[in-house]
């Protein structure tokens, strides 16, 4: 390839006209880290376009790519801002122009995005078995956490059952209901906020949020899913839950039982629940309900912007889309 196509520059805004180029980039790359870790036979499938939406918009300007010097997409990255937490992901780079260190670049470029709008939280997830990646990051000042488990929760039988859900209520008392999200998610982890995803969630009507309230009313919890499939072409197999914020942490037992009933209401045969290892309440409580382990990320920070679990209550943060 000539010096040309080499010449890479950004970052530039991901345009939804990006979408098809971006979802193949995405498709080979992450396939390609599947092959050199020794699982040649894994092709990971392009993302459903109505995800990808989700994604651009929830990361407005983090949402960056950068060009070959034919107008190629040679790299992105998304780094995701809920509050005073950040998250970058996805993230690759195209085969070809990786070991040029573009890789440090979009990683770097994320970082600065992510400080200058305040977070106090900077990490990413990745496969634990992926030595490359593991050391990359850490060259770049990121420190292992730990575990992020995907846990699916079968759909309860049919029943008449109706969780309760924000798309329900009419604009007045959703908005209000947002506001009562982010006040308990800011009690349990102060400065963190997930009205963004939540309101865009809605707006997109790719999913909804589960809410818990006691008997005065009062909320006790809630959890944000997608129902929308996460792969181009599939089926509604699984509801995938975003973000759960619980006022105690044996509330899980509740929250799962709401989004198993939710699940099915959504048509679809499970609930997937990615949980972060500090909560072995809630890994007991989903386990003993029959939850099955279905994957496993390394949750990794920046040194100097770790996560610190709360004193008391869940808040449950995916770090993927």
């Amino acid at each position: 390839m000539n010096e040309i196509a080499h010449k890479v520059s950004g970052p530039f805004p991901i345009r939804l006209e990006d979408l098809p180029t971006l979802n193949v980039l995405f498709s080979d790359a992450f396939s390609e880290r599947y092959r050199r870790d020794g699982m040649a036979g894994v092709r990971v499938p392009p993302l459903n376009p109505v995800i990808w939406r989700f994604a651009i918009e929830g990361a407005g300007a983090g949402a960056m790519l950068w060009r070959d010097g034919l107008d190629r997409i040679a790299a992105f990255n998304l780094a995701h801002v809920s509050g005073r937490e950040g998250w970058m992901g996805p993230l690759a780079v195209r085969e070809e122009l990786q070991g040029r260190g573009l890789g440090r670049t979009i990683v770097r470029a994320g970082v600065e995005h992510l400080r200058a709008a305040g977070c106090t939280v900077i990490g990413l997830e990745t496969m634990p078995r992926t030595m490359d990646n593991i050391g990359f990051y850490g060259g770049m000042g990121f420190v292992p956490g730990r575990l992020t488990l995907t846990l699916t929760v079968e759909a309860t039988p049919l029943s008449d059952v109706r969780p309760p859900v924000l798309s329900a209520l009419g604009a007045a008392e959703r908005a209000a209901a947002i506001a009562e999200c982010a006040a308990l998610t800011d009690r349990i982890r102060p400065g963190v906020d997930f009205s963004r995803e939540i309101g865009i969630t809605l707006r997109q009507a790719i999913g909804d949020c589960v809410v818990l309230r006691d008997a005065s009313g009062a909320l006790e919890g809630f959890a944000l899913f997608h129902d929308a499939p996460l792969v181009e072409g599939r089926s509604r197999e699984e509801i995938r839950v975003l973000k759960c914020v619980l006022a105690e942490e044996a509330m899980m037992a509740r929250m799962a039982e709401q989004l198993a009933a939710q699940a099915r209401r959504s048509g679809a045969l499970r609930c997937a629940i990615r949980l972060q290892g500090e909560y072995a309440v809630a890994f007991r409580t989903l386990i003993a309900r029959g939850a099955r382990v279905r994957w496993s990320d390394l949750r990794m920070t920046l040194s100097g912007f770790e996560e610190r679990a709360p004193v008391r209550g869940l808040v449950l943060s995916n770090w993927e889309i």
